[in-house]
């Protein structure tokens, strides 16, 4: 069939690979001159399998109550005159119940178990190589509320059949030496050797490079202004060029990878998705040759920020925003990322080239991405990742395509059904 892959993020790139890999005839589109120049670009650089518990968890409504009022919170809700956060934030707490939290870290550990598996046997197929490591990642505990948990969470991800270990002090530190200077104050940690971390742009640029030599016809700089139906099926896509003129793309089947944007070019088709979008925030520092910084990825689970090595820079994100579709850089978020790294990691030297970044990452309730077919036969979505989009690209993709095929889901998990 002949493909048209909207958005050339990491769900757009990673579709395309695996549909051209099936045979298809995909044409990939994106409005920034290159791909992965927008959520992708600057993430946390985790494929965090370990991780698989939503935001939205019983413990989230009163940890959102006790964080209201800080400018440098990790969740900040700022209220708007906007009903489709007021419905987003609704189904959050809803999402919140125990019941519903067990049934979607369920679903997002079988999809990340499987994503790591795809993302390995790629890489191995492609030799493509993103500043990955295979380190595994650390998670630290610098309270004894946090910590109390840690064995039960360990408990919980081997159940899913993966590797995790509680660590005390000393044995977080043995992990990852440049933890000691913060011995005092560490409670303890949970390390998942399992995990790995890479460059989430950077693949996404070496794929599309591969896509290229599989016969993916990219086009940038063309923003997708309407997707057209005629007779019950999208015929064309309407797309505007950088000059304004107007061009359209016919295909056989469409993929709405449009990340945030994903909603609105659905809701003009008659479909309702539950994705908003939730900015998150990003530091990277180059390092010096005498900086200390950690080799391990760390994941401060007291404070919800990550540190990531990439090659020789560190990469520290997290903190979440709703903001609609504000992507404008808050310093004041991204120095508090920054002095919580600088208070983990004393001697990084020099910070103050630093560079800031924000990003919309398209997030349901649930943190459940969407995949699978819409109501309309020959559209189809792959949406919705939230904060774990690098951790499920590869398996999402993978399992899409495989759907789009006409074959049986090669992954338990609970597609959207048309």
């Amino acid at each position: 069939m002949r493909i048209a892959v909207l958005g050339a993020g990491l769900a757009g790139v990673t579709s395309a690979w695996y549909l051209a890999r099936d045979g298809h005839q995909v044409t990939v589109v994106d409005r920034q001159p290159g791909a992965g120049l927008e959520t992708s670009f600057a993430n946390g650089a985790q494929i965090s399998v370990s991780h698989p518990e939503p935001w939205a968890n019983p413990g989230a409504p009163l940890t959102v109550l006790r964080w209201l009022g800080r400018e440098d919170a990790p969740l900040l809700f700022r209220p708007r005159a906007d009903l489709q956060q007021w419905r987003w934030s609704l189904a959050f707490l809803r999402e919140c119940l125990p019941a519903r939290t067990r049934h979607n870290t369920d679903a997002i550990a079988r999809l990340a178990m499987f994503s790591l598996a795809s993302l390995r046997e790629l890489r191995a197929q492609t030799d493509i190589a993103y500043d990955q490591s295979s380190s595994g990642i650390l998670q630290t505990f610098y309270t004894q509320r946090d910590w109390t948990h840690a064995e039960t969470n360990a408990q919980r991800l081997r159940d899913y059949g993966m590797e995790a270990q509680t660590c005390s002090p000393a044995r977080c530190i043995e992990i990852e030496p440049a933890l000691a200077d913060c011995r005092d104050t560490l409670y303890g940690g949970l390390y998942a050797p399992q995990d790995e971390t890479g460059d989430a742009h950077l693949f996404v640029q070496q794929l599309t490079d591969r896509c290229r030599d599989e016969g993916v016809r990219f086009c940038f700089e063309r923003t997708v202004e309407k997707l057209v139906l005629e007779g019950g099926l999208v015929s064309r896509v309407m797309l505007q060029t950088p000059a304004g003129s107007t061009e359209r793309l016919s295909a056989d089947a469409y993929v709405l990878a449009l990340g945030s944007y994903t909603t609105a070019h659905a809701a003009a088709l008659g479909e309702r998705l539950p994705i908003y979008p939730v900015k998150g925030y990003s530091v990277t520092i180059a390092l010096g040759e005498h900086a200390l910084a950690p080799h391990v990825s760390i994941t401060d689970e007291s404070h919800r920020i990550v540190c990531s090595r990439l090659g020789n820079r560190l990469r520290i994100a997290g903190t979440a925003e709703l903001a609609g579709y504000d992507n404008s850089i808050n310093r004041v978020r991204c120095e508090a990322i920054l002095a919580r790294a600088c208070t983990l990691f004393p001697r990084l030297g020099d910070t103050r080239g630093a560079e800031f970044w924000a990003g919309l990452r398209p997030a349901t309730p649930s943190n459940v991405p969407i995949i699978g077919p819409s109501r309309l036969p020959n559209l189809w979505f792959n949406s919705g990742h939230g904060t774990l989009g690098w951790t499920l690209g590869c398996g999402s993709a993978r399992a899409l395509a495989a759907l789009i095929g006409g074959r049986a889901a090669p992954v338990d998990f609970p597609f959207r059904k048309p």
